[in-house]
Formats: structure tokens, C-alpha cells, sequence
């Protein structure tokens, strides 16, 4: 995607012979990027502004820096220090190295554990990798770099399989094509929390300028702290995922005859799934195949992104019906997410929300804890969710003795709670989030669709074969057992940041533009707010002292309404993309069963919300 040579003229002739802005700050940063880019196509994006005196989109691309959001650091891949090119690379990796050598000032630990560094199928990701390499290479750190596309829930188990003190899975995720990223590991596995992220990005801002060395990857030639470590990470991820898998459970898998779609959505799942089903004794994948093999292009869907659902499974729902094959499975790119669709008795397809696949595989996490384990203690359980899903696990929790835990959105919060209650001595069962991620046991302390693909089928063959029993059944079973929980989540798209940021402002002074006032009620009064929990300030009216228990989030909006008959409602600005996010539920006691009263209740309660609280017509949001 890149052109590397080198210009004709050198960078300080370059910079002579352009005309700049005048505006000083810009035409540092300009001066900066001449003289330090070495990639000759964005490079010359670049110069060619100038020429075209493009200056606000200047002034975008150099007078920014991207910073770690939910789940890690993406952007476009073009010039700029606010996208994903060959110098933001190395200045990450810079970065990145300072800030573990703070942290670990032993040369001999740094060669002995070092970093583990991965890339999936995207534009860029094995140069950009490399680049990576380069960079802790040259500060004498061991490097595990695997040299075949691999999936992100690789690179976390590898951290601490390998025992190393970082890891980075280059990485876009459910991007589009045209982005890519790097989602750092920390030594215990987990995606990076604050002080970290803010300490690197810290690092990075010191060291701005690359290393000469740094763009040199002849120094991956031969170097001895240079490893791949594919072969030996590759078996050890599968036995750890059969530890999870009761023996009676692969023996059921062997006798089932019930057989899965699958698609990698051009992503690099298929042969990592694919050895998953064959260590658990599962039926071969039914693969789609014009989307089986990695391809950055993506060119038989719009989205990479299985969340949006039949428009992008739908080469697999005709390979289903074609092989009259009733489930479907599909990751992601990096295969890190996984979506699950089923055909219901009236020929029907029924995709799984991310609530209704946490609810089913929560039950399930537990039912294979009790079978695997000779003398089970429920009661030191522990499942993890957040503020933006489903409460069907604390419903669970309430009925079955084990503990729920809810943290802030984004698995770098539940997994580092995850680990910080398995090392006070809890059993750690099972995390999920509503976009459509899970997470097993602290295995991999992340989302695995891999994993997460190989539960499902086991779950299914299960069902399947001892009680004839569909998915799609087992979910009324759980609701008929805990209560039945209606959600909504959607978006609002906005044009403007300042008038998104407004928005959330006058929920803060709802009354008369009074700070610290909030909406009350909706539709006339029928449905008053009984609680107010706004992340963004710190209050939360369901404590006493009216602070929340879970961080204080300042520099990202989020506010919470809770009603009094229970319905719930959060706001939350996407980070990475230009969307208010949104997330509703209402539940029933288990006795409650006009359970289309209740999703009707949730639709009517929450469009009143967004039309009477949020008022998008009136900040330019649609």
C-alpha cells in the first residue's frame, strides 16, 4: 500500500522549496513530518497539501495525536500524527520501549522477557509490526514476532504464556479497510488501563523524532533476541482452551451430528477456529469460502463488523441454507468478536444480540464449571459485564449464589478485574460485553471469539443432543428461569463535537440551564427518573454520598438514567467513531411472563428518552 523510496530531494531542500502557512504551530509540525517521514507515499500527501494550501486538513492530520480509547489506538492509514502510518509506528514503539524501560530498569529482564508483537490480515500490518520490532530490538529487548497473520486473542495469551512484559496486536479490528492500530498487552495479559496508557503516550511525546535505527528492519535479518513464537504459543493456547471443556462435554461434541456455518468475514480466524472445533471433537467447519481466507479488501461486505448482522452474514446465511445447516458462526477480522445465528422452527433466521449470547453463554460457563469441577463452590464465582449490558448475569447471580461484578465499557476494565479477583482467590468464570465479545476463565484476559466460538458449538451440540433442545429454546429457558430482560442499543450520529459535548451538558443543567440538574420524568410524568449515575462527574444518586463506586471518567461523557419501574437507559460518546451511543433495558421478575409488554414498555420508554432528553434535531444528530 506504501511506495518506501526515497525523495529526490533531501528534507531540508524539500521544506526550502514549499510556501507555508505562516501559522507557526502548523508549520513546525509540517517541517517535522518532512523531516522525519522516510515512507515516500505519505510523504509526499504531505508536500502535496502545501502545494494545494490545504491547511485545515493540515492542521488536522499534524496538530493531533491519537490517544488509547476503549479498545486501544485506530485510525486512518494515511499521513499525519493523527492517523496510522510508519512514523506514528515507530513513535509508539518508541514510546512503548521508554516507558518499559522505566518500569523494568533490568537490561537482563528486558532480553529475557521482552515483548510479543503480532498483525492480522489489514494493509500495512507486517511492515507495521516489523517497525515495532525494530524498535525494541534496537533497545536491546527479546522480541517474539510471529511472521504469519494472528489473531489478537493470540497475541494476549502469548503475553503471558511467554511470561513477557508487553505485547501488541497491530490490529483494526472491525474497522474499515482503510484503518488499522495497535492494541497494547500488559505483563499480565490485559488490555493496558490508565496510568499506562497516559505513560506511554507521555513517553511518546518526548521522543517524538524517530532513531535512524529505527526505520532499519535489516536488523530483523539475524538477531538473536529476534523469535518467532508460533509453535510453541499455537498448541499451548488449545490445551488451555480444552481445560475449560469438560471431557463428558467432548464426548457429546463427538457424537453430535450437528454441524456449524462459519465465516472469517476475510479476517484470520478460519484456521484458528478450525483447530478449535478439531481439538474439541467438534464436526468440521462448513466454511463460506469467498470469505475464508484473510483479505484487506473485504470485498464481498461493507463492514468487517458481524454486530451489523445479515448484511454482512449474508454469503454465510446462504451457505446455511444451502447446506441446510441451522447455526452460524462468524469473527470479526482479528477474530476477537463473535456473532451466532440460528434458524428458529418457522424457517426463520434469528441473530443472537451481544445480551442474548452473555445470557446463554453465562449459563453455560457455569453448567461447565459444575462438570469439571470434582467439588464446586459456586459461592466464590465470579462473572464480570458492563455498565452498558445486559444485567442478566446479576440475575443470575441472585438465583445462583456466584458474584457479578460490573465495571466501565471495554474489556481492558472487566479483564483487569478479572485478574485482580482471581488473585484474591476467586473463580473467575466468564465476562462478557454487549458488542458481541466474551470472555472465558482468564485464559485470555480479553475477548476471544475463537474460544468463544468453540463454547457455542459445544453449548449447542449439548443441547442438542441430550435434550433436543435449539438455542433459541435454551434462551426462553434462562428467561423463564432469571426473567425475561428486553434491551435496545443504537446510535445517534452527530456532525459536530462541540454540539454532542453541549448535549451532555444541558442533561447537567436540565432545569433553567441550573448546573447539576438533571430530567426527571418522561411522558407526562408516567415514568420518573429515580436515579442519576453520570460517570463524566462523578455522581451517582443511588449512593449515599452520591459518588459512583465505579472510576471517574472526566475526559469521556457518560450518564446513566435509571427509572422507577426499573428500566434503565446510558449514554455514552462512541470515541471512536462520531456517535452517541445508547443502551436500554427493562426486565421481569421471573414470575413476570407478558414478556411483550415488557420489550414494548422498553421501545416506548426509550424513544420518549432520546425525543424529551436528548432532542437530536436540536445538535444536528440523526
Amino acid at each position: 500500500m506504501y511506495a518506501t523510496k526515497a525523495p529526490a530531494l533531501s528534507p531540508a531542500e524539500l521544506i526550502s522549496s514549499l510556501t507555508l502557512s505562516d501559522d507557526k504551530e502548523l508549520d513546525d509540525q509540517i517541517k517535522n513530518w518532512i523531516m522525519w517521514d522516510k515512507n515516500a507515499a505519505t510523504l509526499q500527501q504531505v508536500v502535496d497539501a502545501v502545494k494545494e494550501q490545504d491547511w485545515e486538513a493540515l492542521r488536522t492530520r499534524l496538530c493531533r495525536y491519537n490517544y488509547f480509547g476503549t479498545a486501544g489506538l485506530r485510525s486512518g492509514m494515511r499521513a499525519g500524527f493523527d492517523s496510522i502510518n510508519d512514523l506514528v509506528t515507530i513513535q509508539v514503539g518508541q514510546g512503548l520501549s521508554e516507558y518499559l524501560q522505566e518500569v523494568y530498569p533490568n537490561v537482563a529482564k528486558r532480553e529475557a522477557q521482552g515483548v510479543v508483537i503480532g498483525h492480522d490480515g489489514r494493509y500495512n500490518g507486517k511492515r507495521f509490526s516489523q517497525l515495532l520490532a525494530a524498535v525494541f530490538l534496537n533497545s536491546n529487548f527479546r522480541v517474539y514476532l510471529f511472521n504469519r497473520m494472528t489473531p489478537s486473542p493470540m497475541i494476549s495469551f502469548a503475553v503471558t504464556h511467554l511470561r513477557c512484559l508487553a505485547g501488541i496486536a497491530v490490529t483494526g479490528s472491525h474497522n474499515p479497510k482503510s484503518d488499522n492500530g495497535f492494541k497494547i498487552y500488559w505483563s499480565n495479559g490485559a488490555p493496558i488501563l490508565t496510568p499506562h496508557d497516559k505513560n506511554i503516550i507521555a513517553a511518546m511525546m518526548k521522543r517524538l523524532e524517530p532513531l535512524p535505527s529505527s526505520w532499519d528492519l535489516s536488523i530483523l535479518d539475524d538477531h538473536a533476541l529476534l523469535i518467532d513464537p508460533f509453535r510453541e504459543v499455537y498448541p499451548a493456547y488449545y490445551e488451555a482452551m480444552k481445560q475449560l471443556i469438560p471431557p463428558e462435554y467432548v464426548e457429546t461434541n463427538e457424537c453430535s451430528q450437528l454441524r456449524f456455518v462459519y465465516t472469517a468475514l476475510h479476517g484470520v480466524g478460519f484456521q484458528y477456529v478450525r483447530e478449535a472445533f478439531y481439538q474439541a471433537r467438534l464436526k468440521p467447519l462448513i466454511p463460506v469460502m469467498q470469505q475464508k481466507d484473510p483479505d484487506p479488501d473485504f470485498p464481498t461486505i461493507s463492514s468487517p463488523d458481524p454486530i451489523d448482522g445479515k448484511d454482512s452474514l449474508a454469503l454465510a446465511l446462504k451457505k446455511a441454507n444451502d447446506e441446510h445447516c441451522t447455526i452460524i458462526l462468524a469473527n470479526d477480522p482479528d477474530a476477537d468478536r463473535l456473532a451466532v445465528a440460528e434458524l428458529n422452527p418457522k424457517g426463520r433466521w434469528k441473530l443472537f444480540n451481544g445480551n442474548e449470547l452473555g445470557a446463554l453463554l453465562g449459563w453455560w460457563a457455569l453448567e461447565s464449571y459444575k462438570m469439571r469441577t470434582s467439588k464446586p463452590n459456586v459461592y466464590n464465582c465470579v462473572m464480570v459485564s458492563t455498565t452498558i449490558s445486559s444485567k442478566i448475569l446479576a440475575a443470575m447471580a441472585r438465583a445462583e449464589g456466584f458474584t457479578h461484578v460490573e465495571t466501565l465499557v471495554g474489556f481492558k476494565w472487566m479483564a483487569n478485574k478479572a485478574i485482580e479477583l482471581q488473585g484474591l482467590g476467586r473463580t473467575v468464570l466468564f465476562a462478557f460485553e454487549q458488542p458481541i465479545g466474551y470472555m472465558f476463565s482468564t485464559m485470555v484476559p480479553d475477548k476471544d471469539g475463537i474460544n468463544a466460538a468453540c463454547q457455542v458449538a459445544t453449548m449447542a451440540s449439548h443441547l442438542r443432543t441430550t435434550r433436543s433442545v435449539t438455542l433459541i429454546e435454551k434462551l426462553r429457558e434462562i428467561y423463564d428461569t432469571y426473567g425475561f430482560h428486553a434491551t435496545i442499543s443504537n446510535g445517534l450520529t452527530y456532525d459536530s463535537h462541540t454540539k454532542m459535548t453541549n448535549m451532555f451538558n444541558k442533561l447537567r443543567s436540565y432545569d433553567d440551564n441550573l448546573p447539576g440538574t438533571y430530567p426527571k420524568c418522561i411522558l407526562n410524568g408516567e415514568f420518573e427518573v429515580k436515579y442519576v449515575r453520570d460517570l463524566t462527574t462523578g455522581l451517582d444518586t443511588s449512593q449515599s454520598d452520591k459518588k459512583t463506586r465505579l472510576p471517574h471518567t472526566p475526559n469521556k461523557q457518560s450518564i446513566t438514567f435509571t427509572f422507577n419501574n426499573g428500566m434503565w437507559i446510558a449514554f455514552r460518546d462512541s470515541g471512536s467513531q462520531p456517535k452517541v451511543r445508547y443502551y436500554s433495558e427493562l426486565f421481569g421478575l421471573p414470575e413476570e411472563k407478558d414478556w411483550d409488554e415488557i420489550s414494548d414498555t422498553l421501545r416506548r420508554m426509550t424513544d420518549a428518552v432520546i425525543a424529551e432528553f436528548i432532542r437530536p434535531s436540536d445538535y444536528g444528530m440523526y
